[in-house]
């Protein structure tokens, strides 16, 4: 497979590229975002691109891949929804409305979140962009689309995020989230996510969106 990540630099975008440049089926990753990995390995392409709304002059490297697994997001703590909006369902869909266009047989796998609100109409504000980007994305001609909502996410291998707030939480917290990974249904890890998000794109899923325990299970 040939496979494109947004949003590589993240905590679960980290896990996401590991296991991708792990895996022998994977045959070529394309890391796309506004800065470098880090990263060095034969497999991996990266495109630094300032502008995540406009794909328009780069279509030419686009084309060609099986699979586009979509981790950026940001939390909407601080956030107007005009604001929180912009980046969840504007860079979201812009990427996923160029590549629906190049490559129709692409599966598109969306990292979301436990509580997304797919009615869009719901009073938590995050929730209502989420669903409306998940319902978005279902919509659009892929040969598959996936949301994955995971609850709780415990990081493995050193993989940390950006953020040290958040960082923070997860360095204190990191025993008791070891302990709940008896509860499938509540949390996850950034591994699984990775190895699901290959399974499915290789061999589908019987259902749309996916839980935790549905991650956990695949």
């Amino acid at each position: 497979m040939k496979i494109i990540i947004f949003g590589a630099t993240g905590m679960v975008g980290q896990g996401v590229l590991r296991e991708c440049l792990l895996d022998p089926d994977v045959q070529r990753v394309l890391s796309i975002g506004r800065s470098a990995t880090g990263q060095r390995h034969e497999k991996l392409r990266e495109l630094i691109r300032a502008d995540l709304l406009d794909y328009s002059a780069v279509e030419n490297e686009l084309r060609g891949y099986d699979a586009c697994f979509f981790c950026l997001g940001i939390t909407s703590l601080g956030l107007s929804e005009e604001q929180y909006r912009r980046v969840t369902y504007d860079i979201t869909m812009a990427a996923a409305k160029a590549l629906a266009g190049l490559n129709p047989d692409m599966t598109f796998i969306y990292v979301t979140g436990a509580g997304t609100d797919s009615t869009e109409h719901g009073r938590t504000m995050w929730a209502r962009v989420k669903g409306e980007t998940e319902n978005a994305l279902l919509r659009l001609p892929f040969r598959a689309a996936y949301m994955f909502r995971p609850a709780a996410i415990q990081p493995l291998h050193g993989i940390t995020s950006k953020a040290k707030w958040v960082q923070a939480v997860y360095t204190v917290t990191n025993p008791l989230l070891s302990w709940m990974q008896r509860f499938p249904k509540y949390i996850t890890t950034t591994e699984k996510v990775g190895r699901a998000m290959i399974k499915v794109a290789r061999q589908g899923y019987p259902k749309r969106v996916l839980e935790s325990v549905d991650i956990n299970s695949v």
